[in-house]
């Protein structure tokens, strides 16, 4: 095990692999994934990992094992696209059901879809998604392979599905009532619309939630029920939002960065009718994934948000006060942050982009001793 000093980053930390199972980290120890997308923890300790190039791997931390896991729909994985995040359902337990999101080319246009299969390991160990279903797909599909964004959370009563759809880097549609691109979406476990979405009676798309949203890479529900969200801005502003029902949130008509041609865009203002972000960032982190913290392990960081970042090579921490967010610690990581998920444990738990000098590695984050 690689301590850190206690100054620098009060964690100890793991690169975990079949060759490394004891932690012992090594530079030419073999990368346990390939570049990586999201991960999510089964109730026995063992993790689901998506794979930028469409594999999902089941893997167990205990003994470094690896078990791929068949039944995935064909992925489209130019530029941003992937097999993106996986999220087990609130009915597991009964019904084994997962829930996944993937970028896919249909007709010549691309798009984010969500799928829904169910769990299912033989006694020989060979692991699957049995029914797989396409549930949503993002309206419309277009041309291009980035911001397709593709996250999932559950409300905390397990009754709906909250699902984000970038705007494509196509600019207007985060405004368009009719494109789901640039939202927030509430759905049903069936992936239809939910009833009463707070925009479907003023002609929006029945499925918006909120809107003008640019790269939304990461969501979470907070202990008393708050939505956070955190999104990739343009060139500078980088954002961590508070998402309420119906609220339009700026781009591309206001963001606290520029488009990456030069040209502006109008900062956000008081009154100017668009939802602020509680914190930005600029110079941008390029935030990848997002965690609320509910563990025992690290007591003094429960109820923080955490944020991997890609270009800033870091894990981020945000320090939440009700509905006030602030910046709290940024630790340099020395390599693309993909995603933050917290173990059964209550240890972080990190994915490496595996681009860009990053090794793609599982780090696992306890406290330093």
């Amino acid at each position: 095990m690689r301590h850190l000093p206690l100054a620098a980053l009060p964690l100890a930390l793991i690169a975990c692999s079949a060759e490394n199972a004891t932690g012992q980290n090594t530079a030419k120890a073999e990368k346990p994934f390939k570049t990586s997308g999201a991960m999510t923890f089964l109730p026995d300790g063992r993790a689901l990992v998506t794979e930028k190039a469409g594999e999902m791997i089941l893997f167990d931390p205990k003994n470094g094992t690896k078990i791929p896991i068949a039944g995935i729909p064909n992925v489209d994985h130019e530029g941003q696209g992937a097999l993106m995040d996986i999220v087990l359902s609130p009915t597991f337990a009964k019904d084994k059901a997962v829930y996944f999101s993937f970028s896919e080319s249909r007709d010549g246009l691309k798009g984010v879809a969500l799928a829904k299969g169910a769990f299912n390991q033989a006694s020989d160990g060979t692991t699957k998604l049995d029914d797989v279903k396409v549930i949503f797909r993002a309206s419309p599909y277009v041309e291009g392979n980035g911001h397709y964004s593709g996250r999932i959370a559950f409300s905390p009563d397990g009754k709906y599905l909250f699902f984000t759809n970038g705007e494509r880097q196509k600019f207007d549609p985060a405004q368009d009532p009719k494109s789901t691109l640039g939202k927030v979406l509430r759905l049903n476990l069936d992936g239809t619309p939910a009833a009463n979405n707070p925009l479907a009676a003023k002609g929006f798309n029945p499925a918006i939630w909120s809107y003008g949203h640019r790269n939304l890479l990461g969501i979470a529900f907070d202990a008393d029920g708050r939505l956070w969200e955190q999104e990739m801005g343009p060139k500078g502003g980088d954002e961590v939002n508070l998402i309420k029902p119906g609220l339009n949130y700026g781009y591309p008509k206001v963001s606290n960065g520029s488009h990456y041609d030069g040209r502006d865009i109008p900062d956000h203002a008081p009154g100017d009718g668009y939802e602020a972000p509680k914190v930005s960032w600029n110079p941008v982190i390029s935030p990848g994934g997002l965690l609320y913290y509910s563990g025992n392990l690290f007591p003094a960081w429960k109820g923080s948000l955490f944020i991997g970042g890609l270009s800033s090579q870091s894990l981020v921490r945000v320090k939440l006060n009700g509905e006030k967010a602030q910046k709290a610690d940024q630790w340099d990581m020395g390599a693309r942050i993909r995603e933050v998920e917290q173990g059964p444990d209550g240890a972080l738990w990190l994915l490496e982009d595996g681009t860009d000098g990053s090794q793609g590695r599982l780090l696992k984050l306890t406290p330093a001793t």
